[in-house]
Formats: C-alpha cells, structure tokens, sequence
C-alpha cells in the first residue's frame, strides 16, 4: 500500500510540475525567459513552450501595433500663434528582449518623448505651415522617434496630427482673410470676363464695318427680340432710319430725272414719285 501511495504522489507531482512548466503563447506573443534573472536565449514562441517551475521566469510581449493617442499640447508657432495640437502615434515592438531588457515602460517613454517631439517640431513652423502641411510635419515627428526607439526595439510605423485648436480672434481673423480671398477671385474673374467681352465686341465691330449688311440684320434681329414679349412699342435704330431717308431721297432724285427726260409737256404732271419719301432728322421720319 505504501508503494502505491508513493507512486500516486509522485504521478500527482509530476502533474503539478508539468502544469506549471507548460506554456502556450499566442500567435501574436513573444516570451522573454529569464533564468536566474539572466535572459535564456532568444525570445520564444509561438506555440507550446516548456520551462524549469522555481527557476524560470517568462515575460510576455505582445508585437501587434499600438495605438497610442498623444494628448492636446500648447504649443507656440514660429510667427508666435498659441495652438493646441493633439496627435495620435502608431508603434509596434521589432526586438521583444530590448523591449524588455532596455527600458522598464517602453509605453510611458513613447508616449513622454512624443509628446515634446510634437512641441518640437510643431514650434519649428508657422501656423499657415502647419495647416498646410501636416503630412511632412507628421513625416518630420515619425522619423524623429524612429530614431530615438530603434534602442528600445521598439519601430514607429506611423505619426498624424488629430487636432489643432486655434483661438478664436485667430479664427475670426482667418475667416475675414478667406472671405477678401474670396471677393478678389470674384473680381478678378469678373475683369477677366469683361476683357474678353470687349475683344469679342471688338471682333463683332470689324465685321459689320466691313460688312455694313450685318449691322442691319442686327437690328432686325433686335426688333424681333423686342416684340418676343408683345411689346407696343417699336424702336428704330438711328442707322435704320438713316438707311430708309437714302432711299427715300434716292426714289426722289429718280422721279426727278424722269420728270426731265419726259419734256416740257409732261412738266405739268406730277411726277412719278411715291406718295411718300422720307427723310432722315436726328432718327425720327418726316414726310416731304
């Protein structure tokens, strides 16, 4: 009886010790094992590890990215504006023994040496700057704690300004300097408009002073324009009336001539002259 018992507690030991060496580690997990406090070859997993209960110590460090939001700083631009800008940093482990062995809170230290990294660099610009261009800005700060962490083992993938908060004098002011940027673009475009009218009216000109016909159907074609709306008004144009005094002066001269080449005795009779010429003064019809 006795040897059973022995052999029970032993199974029971060996269990108990099996349990406590065996560890699974996830995919995304890395194990620092220290033995005796000195760290055992290189970081293990994943999978099933196995170590020595009592002397082995584990240390498990995750290598997924981490989000890390960089809180709101006051910060100064270089044209003296105080600003507020918060950031967000991604950053992911690259060496888990360094992680572990060459700084006690990797997480607290990314997120101290950020935050006046941001100050830094931010402070380098002016605040048209630093609207304008944030991607190099972002660029600028990643690289910078790139550098800094690779002895941590530690990399940044990525930096972005979330937020810049700005006074709110600063803001009217920018709203009134948009606006005037507005009504410049407005009349520069509306000057561009009418210089290109003039030229085009200019154009039109040389044409019918080339082609005096074309002005005459231009205004025909306005006094159709004109009557669109049953309007009881007609107008005349001044080279209209111009243009019907010369005719009628003209049918004037011609019935004269006929009058002369008819002889004396036809003198008597009227001559052969439409009931009405007209006559061109300043623009209005008169009957002779």
């Amino acid at each position: 009886m006795i040897v059973v018992y022995v052999i029970v507690v032993l199974i029971l030991a060996a269990s108990i010790l099996g349990a406590m060496s065996a560890r699974i580690i996830k995919q995304y997990e890395r194990v620092v094992l220290f033995e005796l406090g000195k760290v055992k070859g290189e970081a293990r997993g994943p999978g099933l590890i196995f170590i020595f209960p009592f002397v082995d110590r584990v240390h498990r460090v995750s290598l997924r990215i981490i989000t890390m939001p960089i809180q709101s700083q006051g910060i100064i631009t270089k044209d003296n504006v105080s600003i507020d800008v918060s950031a967000v940093a991604y950053y992911r482990v690259d060496d888990a023994i360094r992680s572990v062995v060459a700084i006690e809170n990797v997480q607290s230290a990314i997120n101290q040496i950020a935050q006046t990294t941001l100050r830094a660099v931010v402070g380098r610009h002016t605040l048209d700057e630093t609207l304008s261009e944030t991607d190099a800005i972002n660029q600028n700060i990643r690289e910078i704690l790139d550098v800094q962490t690779e002895e941590w083992g530690i990399k940044v993938t990525v930096v972005e300004l979330r937020d810049i908060q700005l006074p709110e004098s600063m803001k009217r002011a920018m709203a009134r300097q948009a606006e005037a940027e507005r009504e410049k673009r407005a009349k520069i475009i509306a000057a561009q408009g009418e210089a290109l009218a003039a030229g085009e009216l200019a154009a039109a000109s040389d044409v019918m002073m080339a082609h005096p016909l074309a002005l005459q159907l231009r205004n025909l074609q306005t006094l159709v324009e004109v009557a669109v709306d049953k309007n009881s008004t007609v107008v005349f144009p001044a080279p209209l009336m111009s243009t019907i005094g010369e005719l009628g002066a003209f049918l004037a001269r011609e019935g004269t001539a006929a009058a002369a080449l008819a002889g004396p005795d036809s003198s008597s009779e009227p001559p052969l002259t439409p009931g009405l010429a007209t006559g061109s003064t300043n623009g209005k019809l008169v009957a002779e």
